[in-house]
């Protein structure tokens, strides 16, 4: 990383720690002591980060000097920290029904929240008493397909699948959101329209990719009903901002739940951008999923910096990215039920930290958003782990663990932990090349020595540990609700808006260019570039 782009207060502190290797560090169970932190459900283990007491305390000192409990108040309150759309940020007021300390969130904003809160609890009411048609649906419903695309997507199929074991009995959960027509087709085959509800989630209700699968969708329940729109009616909900858009396209008016400007897609899970989730899991396990979140609210609010998860968090990143010059992190968690873990962080992070100039419009003094990827363990072993451990690159990682699962197989997961828990400490500690050596008995001593450089390990390779006592709605929320948090934390140190997305918009504007191209509307290719008009004429001709 060249200097500028690297804080020069970290810079001694890098330099220090370049000589000393984590598992040094490690023996100082004091220090590791100090790394530890629990909150709830949700323990943190920061002790295999390259970090000692005299960084600690420089990163401390710079996020007090930063003046982040002000800033953390003012998304709290309802100030527009959305500067370029001028825009409040209250996903945390979606939640706010489960938290002991007062929310500051404006009063109306509240009561809108509850209200709408109300309006889903009487719908999954009805649903499982099996008296949807008194609501304008089918009688009955046992498939529920959620249409939307980034957060109208990421956050509720993370959940759904994540509380597979809370779910209702007898109504399944499906999700469509590429443009590419294979998944919905193959949907169709497996579901009867008769029994199938459509929620369609879009918040200006003109994402292209919602429409399309939305199209679609309604095109093959009319079928079943002959064609009869106000019959294929009853099969659809909304979850949008604009009501208008929604009605037009079909949706009646009963059945359109709001979304707000002052919720961000990839922070709207909490919202009606949840209805799929909160009809797979019941109202209660809904409920608790809020107050788990709204319990690591109340927790960013009220601690200290160095016992303020979120805070620590995010200091840690700042310190691997800005300090060390990491340029991605591996998100690596090991419970098959954590599966879309990694995607839904992407959106998260990388579309609200992704970003290269200030509210201001002024170059960021440093680098932002790492790349963030990883898939589960043990999997994930058999794939990229070498490279992590013997690979030029140092890619810090992130371990995420469930201390009690919702099966039964104990052997099972006491094998899964016992993995996590010894990459964590593989890549910490590494292995020496005399340590090899010892283990190469047979040969001649060129051949045993060839052989023990390729055996060994160099460690020094930092990791983050999370253990959820289970994963449960409440622990769920808290650890969706603590990233959320660093997000938040790491906008402010980097001097950056997290809560909007201009450079989404670039690529869709070009896609709508050339889609008249494509669908043999228009013949000019004079507006593209020599690349995409090869291609384009490459496609037409196959």
């Amino acid at each position: 990383m060249s200097p500028q782009r690297s804080p020069s207060f970290l810079a001694e502190h890098v330099e220090r720690l370049s000589r000393i290797h984590l598992r040094d560090l490690l023996k100082d169970t004091e220090r590791g002591d100090r790394l530890r932190y629990r909150v709830g459900p949700v323990l943190l283990d920061l002790s295999r980060q390259k970090i000692d007491g005299l960084a600690w305390k420089a990163l401390g000192e710079h996020v007090e000097a930063s003046d982040w409990q002000g800033a953390r108040d003012a998304m709290f309150s309802g100030a527009p920290i959305n500067t370029s759309e001028n825009r409040a940020v209250l996903h945390t007021a979606l939640r706010a029904s489960g938290s002991r300390l007062p929310s500051p969130a404006p009063r109306e904003v509240l009561q809108e929240v509850e209200e709408t809160l109300q309006r889903i609890e009487r719908l999954i009411q009805a649903i499982e008493r099996g008296e949807a048609a008194s609501m304008g649906l089918p009688t009955t419903i046992t498939d529920v397909v959620n249409i939307g695309i980034g957060g109208s997507d990421l956050g509720p199929r993370l959940a759904v699948r994540a509380l597979t074991p809370f779910h209702v009995p007898n109504l399944r959960s499906h999700f469509l959101t590429n443009v590419d027509g294979q998944a919905a087709h193959e949907l169709m085959r497996q579901l009867d329209p008769s029994r199938t509800l459509v929620i369609v989630v879009s918040k200006t209700f003109t994402t292209q990719e919602t429409l399309l699968n939305g199209n679609v969708m309604r095109d093959w329940i009319m079928r079943s009903y002959d064609g009869d729109p106000r019959a294929a009616a009853r099969h659809f909900l909304a979850v949008s901002a604009n009501t208008a858009e929604a009605e037009r396209w079909g949706v009646p008016t009963a059945h359109i739940y709001p979304m707000w400007d002052f919720v961000g897609g990839r922070f709207s899970m909490w919202s009606a951008v949840g209805l799929s989730l909160a009809l797979a899991i019941g109202m209660e396990h809904f409920r608790s999923l809020l107050a788990g979140a709204a319990r690591i609210d109340d927790h960013f609010r009220s601690a200290p910096w160095h016992e303020n998860l979120p805070v620590v968090l995010s200091l840690v990143e700042f310190w691997n990215r800005n300090g060390m010059g990491t340029t991605s992190r591996a998100v690596v968690p090991y419970a098959d039920l954590l599966s879309d873990l990694t995607s839904y962080l992407q959106q998260l992070e990388m579309e609200s930290l992704g970003k290269q100039v200030t509210p201001a419009g002024e170059p960021v003094a440093q680098s932002t958003s790492p790349v963030v990827w990883g898939s589960v363990g043990t999997n994930a072993q058999h794939a990229y782990f070498q490279s992590l451990h013997q690979g030029t690159d140092v890619v810090p990682l992130e371990f995420i663990g469930v201390v009690r699962p919702a099966h039964p197989l104990r052997s099972n997961h006491d094998a899964l932990l016992s993995n996590l828990l010894a990459q964590a400490a593989a890549l910490a500690l590494g292995k020496t090349f005399d340590e090899a050596l010892e283990e190469s008995p047979a040969g001649d001593d060129q051949a045993r020595r060839v052989l023990a450089a390729q055996r060994t390990f160099p460690g020094d390779r930092p990791s983050t540990v999370m253990l959820l006592d289970s994963l449960a709605p409440e622990s769920l929320g808290a650890l969706i609700a603590l990233y959320e948090h660093k997000v938040f934390m790491l906008g402010h140190l980097w001097g950056i808006n997290a809560f909007d997305q201009w450079g989404v918009e670039l690529g869709k504007s070009i896609a709508r260019q050339i889609m008249p191209a494509l669908d043999g509307s228009s013949d000019d290719l004079s507006a593209f570039d020599s690349g995409t008009r090869a291609l384009i004429e490459v496609i037409r001709e196959r």
